[in-house]
């Protein structure tokens, strides 16, 4: 059976908890992993499942991100039915408001589902770090006959404050939502964990049409799926909860837990990208069958030179990305971005450091993050003294110094005359 799948894309969040980061750009169009943005995984997943028509909703700082879906995502368009497209708010209700809430950013282009009409629409968030094998969440959809399907996955009780909880039947049908409550029930059978929404859903289109459509009349409603929209469908709609510890991704080894992490807080970024480091990780970037897709950039290699005792580029347990050079530099325990130079003496441990940084002579860095285009000046220290770098960056309460990039200066083109 040939199934027509929509699927949309938010990525319009502030990601205020991920400031400075966030000073400049969408939470989506946060580097990851050197070469990736956070973006990358939801449209991974997508494309890799066999999905191609994607819209992109966009919305708050959304230049960075706008840039890295032209150069990495644009879709030719040989076929009419394959496309990845942003999509800014449109404004088409009557209030002519932003998006007030995932359901209304839907809503608010709900003529892209009438125009398209497909069987099922999938509706999934450009915030976390995560591999699924998509296609696998549809065949489970279609199996149960259901109208609408939540993926789920099991967390400790203590955060469920910060997730949507899910009530659940042995079969799998919803019975509940409970969203951000710090008393959500536990997991049948398991007193320590909750089913925590992933913010990922199938939707029936004739369902989801008809619960939009009545959502936006509702004056009560902050037009959200997980406190609006879902918890209205309970014992009206066969609505089911897909267990994400049960997908499956083509080329991994067998019996590989799958990989989903909440980034939504700067230590917890640092967690994520940390995993990477591992000799073999947990998110796996180098699955060939499973690729993460990326913008394309014409780097050089990655390049180390001089061998003398004391003055020898090298990496250790780290991640480079293309066009970075380490001259006589050590890199240990961290992930750095495109174009990053390291100095002569100068060490780097466990650091995540975005694209263009330069990292002076016999400087130190440890536990930070630098955004992009940071110069560290010679013999500086970040990371050694917390009084300091408190007064100077941004300092997480875990002891993450994150220091604010500089601007990149755009190029523009030049006329003979």
């Amino acid at each position: 059976m040939q199934i027509r799948v929509l699927a949309f894309v938010l990525a319009g969040g502030k990601g205020t908890r991920l400031y400075p980061l966030t000073k400049e750009r969408a939470k989506p169009a946060v580097p990851f992993g050197g070469q990736y943005r956070i973006v990358d995984f939801v449209l991974s997943n997508l494309v890799n499942s066999g999905i191609y028509s994607i819209y992109v909703l966009i919305q708050f700082k959304s230049q960075s991100l706008l840039q890295h879906l032209r150069d990495g995502w644009e879709v030719s368009g040989l076929m009419k039915n394959h496309f990845i497209i942003p999509v800014p708010a449109q404004m088409r209700t009557g209030s002519e408001a932003w998006y007030r809430g995932t359901a209304d950013a839907i809503f608010q282009n709900i003529n892209l589902i009438e125009q398209t009409d497909p069987h099922l629409v999938a509706i999934f968030g450009a915030d976390h770090i995560y591999r699924m094998n998509i296609r696998e969440m549809i065949e489970f959809h279609e199996q149960k006959r259901a109208q609408a399907t939540v993926a789920a996955i099991p967390l400790p009780g203590g955060v469920s404050r910060e997730f949507g909880a899910i009530e659940v039947a042995q079969d799998g049908v919803i019975l509940g939502f409970h969203e951000k409550k710090e008393d959500a029930p536990a997991m049948p059978g398991d007193p320590d964990h909750f089913l925590a929404s992933m913010g990922n859903y199938i939707f029936s289109t004739d369902l989801l049409l008809r619960e939009l459509y009545a959502d936006a009349e509702r004056e009560d409603s902050t037009h959200d799926f997980g406190r609006d929209i879902l918890p209205r469908l309970v014992s009206r709609g066969d609505m089911y909860a897909y267990d994400f510890r049960k997908n499956k991704i083509p080329g991994d080894p067998e019996g590989s837990a799958p990989y989903w992490r909440d980034v939504g807080t700067l230590d917890a970024y640092y967690e994520a990208s940390m995993d990477l480091r591992a000799v073999t990780p947990q998110l796996n970037l180098f699955n060939r069958q499973w690729p993460l897709r990326s913008a394309g950039y014409d780097d050089p290699p990655v390049k180390f030179t001089f061998d003398e005792e004391g003055r020898r580029g090298q990496a250790i347990d780290s991640i480079v990305a293309g066009g970075s050079i380490l001259s006589g530099g050590l890199v240990r325990d961290s992930v750095l971005g495109r174009g990053v130079r390291v100095h002569t003496g100068a060490q780097v441990e466990d650091s995540i450091i975005f694209d263009n940084c330069d990292i002076g002579r016999h400087a130190r860095v440890r536990r930070a993050i630098l955004d992009k285009n940071v110069r560290i000046p010679e013999r500086a220290l970040i990371g050694y003294d917390p009084v300091r770098d408190r007064q100077l960056y941004h300092l997480t309460d875990s002891g993450i110094v994150v220091v604010e990039g500089r601007r990149s200066r755009v190029e523009v083109s030049t006329l003979q005359i």
